[in-house]
């Protein structure tokens, strides 16, 4: 969706989280400061542009003033080994499960919805985790989301954060043991943020269940434009059956109620399809999610 008034101080927040986990000086993280504040989107003169696109902007800054083309690098290996510490007690909770399928679907919500970048501490994260895993999903939605996935042959998972695709690959687990369909999972080409590459994606054997695919954007954008995503992504998603543009998706309209959604709605940026997803169909796992059609917007079963 494009930029709102409300995803500014949600992008400046991130910006300096990100300069002090990079163990910055004081000096520079003003510099930097300054030299992101210069861009025309957080000051209110653009918002006919997205947040990722805005958080693009800020990262080519920070890329830049670093030398470094990952200055995340070794987060991301840090966020990834932190939950692939937890990787056997998650397991072990879905195989437990009386639907292992609904318990891997929640707890890909909860790392979707928890982002490392945005938490306070590890401890806090992790606390989450324990707090919510027991809250119930609609089971309207996820009867839909059930039935829909069993009829899917081929399905297009898009990843986002380290740490958070240890949960996808919980859920591709799940999903490949109950349907085995085929499953292509897609990471950032470019690194941006603490969003995963195919090197965060190998480092926990994702690419031993899945096949993994970088989306082919040219910059560190941190979400999914279809319009610049390579041909070989762009292919797949015309000859898929079901897309996962994130997880969390699956029951936004519900999350934004009990406030556990991510600031970051639809990395897709639905509104304004051609010039977005270069697109004019789209098809989604859930009716709950946004469906464009004929080039225009609309949103079907929202709660």
């Amino acid at each position: 969706m494009l930029l709102e008034a409300d995803c500014v101080p949600c992008i400046l927040r991130m910006s300096v989280t990100a300069l002090r986990q990079l163990g910055l000086d004081e000096d520079t993280i003003r510099e930097l400061s300054t030299e992101i504040l210069e861009i025309p989107a957080l000051r209110g003169l653009d918002w006919n542009t997205t947040s990722a696109e805005v958080i693009e902007d800020v990262w080519r800054k920070i890329v830049k003033k670093t030398g470094s083309s990952d200055p995340f690098r070794l987060v991301k290996s840090n966020q990834n080994k932190k939950i692939m510490d937890l990787y056997p007690i998650l397991k072990q909770m879905i195989n437990e499960a009386a639907d292992p399928l609904y318990t891997a679907v929640k707890l890909a919500i909860l790392g979707n919805s928890l982002d490392l970048m945005v938490a306070d501490s590890a401890v806090a994260f992790e606390n989450s985790i324990k707090d919510r895993v027991d809250a119930p999903l609609p089971l309207e939605i996820y009867s839909a989301f059930k039935q829909q996935l069993k009829a899917s042959k081929r399905l297009v998972y898009f990843g986002d954060n380290a740490g958070e695709i240890v949960f996808d690959k919980l859920l591709n687990e799940t999903i490949k043991e109950l349907h085995s369909p085929e499953i292509v999972f897609v990471v950032r080409s470019v690194p941006a943020l603490n969003d995963a590459t195919l090197a965060e994606a190998r480092s926990i054997g994702m690419d031993k269940i899945v096949r993994v695919v970088e989306n082919g954007i040219d910059g560190p954008l941190p979400g999914t434009v279809l319009r610049r995503c390579s041909k070989e992504v762009n292919d797949l998603v015309q000859r898929s059956d079901r897309l996962f543009p994130r997880v969390v998706e699956i029951l936004i309209p519900w999350m934004r109620k009990k406030n556990i959604c991510k600031k970051r709605f639809l990395s897709y940026c639905f509104q304004n399809a051609n010039r977005i997803t270069g697109i004019s169909e789209l098809r989604f796992i859930n009716p709950s999610w946004p469906i464009i059609t004929e080039n225009k917007l609309s949103i079907e079963n929202i709660l």
